[in-house]
């Protein structure tokens, strides 16, 4: 084990990576470090152990995951490290042998033990917590339990104390997959579907907002399908609308809605409630039936043109934000050409794409007809030049509008999102105001001029 000094050893350094839900982990084991007497820094010299919240989703994303291990290995080695997360749960018996620098590997299903295994790691003893008391070990009897919603809210709130964007708050409803995609690596790392229950989920989303959150973000693997397995029917409208009429919540955006299950009554309350941003982030990831069907995609591609028909209709305005993959098993240049006619007519006004990644462990690993790199590098090329004209083209149209925007934060001119963008996602509009603006604060902008991505304009 790696040696601490005295100066810094209750101090621990955490960055996450991957997706918003990997946020939300972080989030929670940093207030569970806290709550045991841990110092959080946001200086990786300043700790005794450091913590990479690994993604394992894909291979570039596990490729990141590991040059950071090695980076901060090589840069801080006499610190504790410890590794945790996706990568850790999907590669664990070969990353051990790699990287014998490593001191713990902590999987999705053991966050909850964070404090005591970087306690025991760092040879100290850990505070008693609300929930329980101090053994002889010094360590909590009872720790953080991920089965206890008030214990992770609890630990969820302290973990935001020093966040860089408070006003934004991800509420996960769900965790796991059920599926089944030939390309995804998710249900063997995370499991079957599991929904929240409701009470936790509004709990959590009121008390987000009491602490200072002004934009929630609903996330889960597949947000659409929240509560068949819990209550055995699809409950995400009844709970985006609790959500907002009980939350406090300014804003409430939606994410990761697979559209084989978005139904009419989750439309309707998009349209119908004003703090829902009229928005939606639904990966389709083809366009193409031969594809769908290999992929495992239940949709096809007449209901998915008849579902952004009714998106538009019934939502005006409303911002449609997809995912799409190129390069899959078996794609041809028809397929390909199919899909690229299909983001031409369809128009989505935002858009990302990534080339098929072949991961051990999933059906499509084994397809026959694999693509070659070349091709889904050019494929994928050819479909980001194509989505790159019809954003400039859409953004034309918020030009002259005046529109809120809520402040992000400040690089000389502000900069901050219409409810159209996710943040990080999306584009941001820059702006200047001849007055203070506090993070978080929804002024309206009147749009000056867009620079093809983003947006321009001046406080209305």
């Amino acid at each position: 084990m790696h040696d601490a000094t005295e100066s810094r050893l209750n101090s621990v350094y955490l960055i996450s990576l991957g997706c918003d839900k990997n946020r939300v982990d972080g989030e929670i084991m940093v207030g569970t470090l806290r709550g045991a007497g841990f110092r959080v820094v946001n200086n990786p010299e300043a700790a005794a152990a450091i913590i990479i919240n690994t993604c394992g989703f894909i291979s570039d994303a596990v490729a990141e995951s590991l040059d950071t291990v090695f980076a901060l290995s090589e840069a801080h080695h006499e610190r504790v490290l410890v590794v945790v997360g996706c990568m850790v749960e999907r590669y664990k018996d070969e990353i051990k042998a790699q990287i014998p620098e490593v001191d713990a590997f902590v999987g999705v299903g053991e966050y909850e033990k964070i404090d005591e295994i970087v306690a025991g790691l760092l040879g100290v003893s850990i505070e008693s917590g609300e929930s329980g008391e101090s053994g002889e070990s010094g360590f909590k009897t009872n720790s953080v339990n991920a089965n206890d919603g008030s214990a992770v809210l609890t630990a969820r709130l302290a973990g935001r104390a020093d966040s860089e964007i408070p006003h934004i708050a991800y509420v996960k409803i769900a965790e796991g997959c059920d599926n089944a995609c030939a390309y995804c690596t998710i249900p063997q790392i995370r499991g079957a579907y599991k929904s929240r229950p409701e009470a936790e989920i509004l709990q959590e989303c009121r008390a987000l907002v009491d602490a200072g959150a002004v934009e929630l973000v609903i996330v889960a693997q597949d947000t659409a399908s929240y509560g068949l397995d819990l209550y055995g029917a699809k409950k995400l409208p009844e709970l985006l609308q609790k959500i907002a009429e009980t939350s406090g919540a300014t804003w409430i955006r939606l994410m990761y809605a697979y559209p084989e299950h978005i139904t009419p009554s989750l439309i309707d309350v998009i349209a119908k409630m004003p703090q829902i941003c009229k928005y939606i982030d639904m990966p389709i990831q083809h366009s193409e039936d031969a594809i769908l069907t290999r992929m495992g995609r239940k949709g096809r591609k007449f209901e998915l043109q008849r579902l952004i028909q009714v998106l538009r209709d019934r939502v005006p305005g409303i911002s449609i934000r997809t995912t799409l993959m190129v390069g899959f098993p078996g794609e041809t240049d028809e397929n390909f050409d199919a899909m690229l006619d299909f983001v031409e007519e369809t128009q989505f006004d935002r858009m990302g794409a990534f080339p098929y990644s072949r991961e051990e462990g999933t059906p499509a690993a084994g397809f026959p007809d694999q693509v070659p790199d070349g091709t889904k590098r050019d494929r994928h090329a050819r479909l980001m030049e194509l989505q790159q004209r019809i954003h400039f083209a859409r953004q034309e149209k918020y030009v002259g509008q005046t529109l809120p925007v809520i402040v992000d934060s400040q690089d000389g001119e502000y900069i901050g999102r219409t409810q159209y963008d996710a943040y990080e996602s999306d584009s941001t509009v820059r702006f200047s105001s001849p007055r203070k603006l506090k993070q978080g604060q929804i002024v309206n902008v009147k749009i000056a001029a867009t620079d093809g991505y983003d947006l321009q304009g001046i406080l209305a």
